[in-house]
């Protein structure tokens, strides 16, 4: 990329994504998702919050060991302990970058750090100084800078990178911001910070206003050289700023934009899918870039145009984000060696024999129902064989529903409650609905509240799997549920007892900005 800048893709989706309630991801799932982002050649990858908890070290750890074409991130606040902990989970990467951050804005020093400006400027200089003495690549964030005063951000900026950060990421916490706005002040600090050539000025934006992109690409013009973003605009409340649409936005406007990524835009929709696979949050039909429908035409003027020329009504070829390129030619009558291959080429490796042979045996008993087998069905298949693994307190040993016009619907569920068989039969409005009472039953969930249940196609064609999402709540605690199979009712049972298992044995994880410093 010798003619346009480099434009740093930072990737957050394990961090920032997983904050979002209900989208908690196993150690497993997050190296497949790293994997995935390595495949997509993204630049750096924040794998997590290594002090949120011993599962999310250990997750960050798995990561940083297990990708090595992308630069792995640790998540800290401003706190000694946290930043030895990045440092430490980071040992084994390639390459290895701690992030630490505090608050600026007035509303956070007061109400929340409780904290003087003096007192958040020392602090930062200490972390940075800090997180350098571990990690030759150190980012720093003032938190809530889109609501900061400008004067004190310039200040705590000047320091910071003195101090040794090379990135100095510049939020927008709350989504506050607007793009002239906020593209104004990314210029405006990069004129006024004496030694803000000596850091790349990056930015990460949420959505509470729909903006996030925008407010990204308005940065980008203003000198920014490294966006934060996410997988499906994944996070928590209202999401961050898309990486696929500021990719492609960045792509598609070569005549407008300075710099270039270094993405691999084939890999966007695989990743999107697996992502939306693993935490049951499926982008909306009408998402950009990735949404089932962004290269779908019903006009028929429309229609018309793209047959006569396809630039007439799309200004990106469907093939270049990686639709369509989602074909697995196997079968019931494939073997072992092609089966690992290909999950091989999709990110998935098994640390035994005996886990291959597992998965291999629900491919065969897939195979058996469904003539064709897509990569988005053996995603599918990893993720329901990992959470059977780590999840055995309840599972489905046999499932029948009666349904018919005119009677009421019942269910007859046999599950195995830790290690014991046990069996209900219960009425209910619709199948699904007998079957999940039947299983509160069992399993005695009076206390649990169903939030959401939602069911999608995996692939196409009537004998497509079916993914369905369960959201529950318990005590304030909000936990997703996946299960899928040819058959809905059997698919949704798996996901209640996916969610159930969650809710039941999960584990307490700290929220990066739930602490004072």
């Amino acid at each position: 990329m010798s003619e346009k800048e480099r434009l740093i893709i930072f990737d957050t989706t394990l961090r920032d994504g997983e904050q979002s309630p209900g989208a908690s991801m196993t150690r497993e799932e997050k190296v497949r998702i790293g994997r995935a982002l390595e495949r997509l050649k993204v630049d750096v990858i924040e794998a997590g919050f290594p002090a949120a908890s011993e599962g999310d070290f250990e997750s960050v750890r798995a990561v940083a060991r297990a990708v090595r074409g992308s630069r792995i991130c640790g998540l800290a606040r401003a706190r000694e302990d946290d930043i030895r902990r990045a440092g430490e989970a980071l040992q084994e990467a390639e390459a290895g970058r701690i992030h630490t951050f505090l608050a600026t804005s007035p509303i956070h020093m007061e109400k929340k750090l409780r904290m003087t400006p003096d007192e958040v400027v020392d602090a930062a200089v200490r972390a940075v100084k800090l997180a350098r003495s571990l990690c030759d690549d150190v980012e720093f964030s003032p938190e809530d800078a889109g609501r900061s005063d400008p004067e004190f951000l310039c200040r705590v900026i000047e320091a910071v990178i003195d101090a040794g950060a090379g990135t100095v990421n510049i939020p927008d916490t709350v989504g506050y911001n607007l793009p002239e706005q906020f593209g104004g002040l990314i210029g405006r600090l990069r004129e006024r910070v004496p030694n803000s050539d000596k850091a790349v000025f990056s930015v990460h934006c949420h959505n509470d206003l729909g903006v996030a992109v925008a407010n990204s690409l308005a940065a980008v013009m203003n000198g920014a050289r490294q966006v934060e973003c996410t997988i499906n605009g994944l996070g928590e409340r209202a999401g961050n700023a898309a990486l696929e649409e500021v990719v492609m936005a960045v792509r598609t406007r070569q005549d407008f934009f300075p710099c270039d990524t270094g993405i691999d835009a084939h890999e966007i929709v695989p990743a999107s899918r697996l992502v939306a696979n693993i935490t049951g949050f499926q982008p909306q039909p009408n998402k950009a870039i990735v949404g089932a429908n962004a290269f779908a035409h019903e006009s028929g003027i429309h229609q018309d145009g793209v047959l006569k020329h396809r630039e007439t009504y799309e200004i990106m070829r469907a093939e270049d984000v990686g639709w369509h390129t989602n074909r697995m030619v196997l079968g019931k009558h494939s073997g072992r060696n092609a089966f690992r291959a290909r999950l091989k080429d999709l990110g998935i490796e098994f640390e035994s024999e005996e886990q291959l042979n597992e998965a291999f045996q629900r491919f065969k008993g897939l195979a058996d129902k469904k003539h064709e087998i897509f990569d988005e069905d053996l995603q599918a298949l990893v993720t329901e064989a990992n959470l059977e693994l780590e999840n055995e307190r309840y599972r489905l040993l046999a499932l029948r529903v009666c349904s018919e016009t005119g009677e009421t619907p019942e269910a007859i569920v046999t599950l195995a409650v830790d290690g014991h068989e046990r069996r209900a039969v219960c009425p209910g409005s619709g199948p699904v609905d007998a079957a999940f009472k039947a299983i509160e039953e069992l399993v005695g969930a009076a206390d649990t509240e169903l939030l959401l249940y939602s069911v999608s196609n995996i692939t196409t064609g009537t004998d497509s799997q079916g993914e369905v999402t369960v959201r529950l709540e318990r005590g304030g605690r909000i936990v997703n549920g996946q299960g899928s199979d040819t058959d809905i009712v059997i698919a949704s049972a798996k996901a209640y007892l996916n969610a159930l298992n969650k809710i039941d044995q999960g584990e307490l994880r700290r929220h990066p900005q739930a602490a004072d410093v």
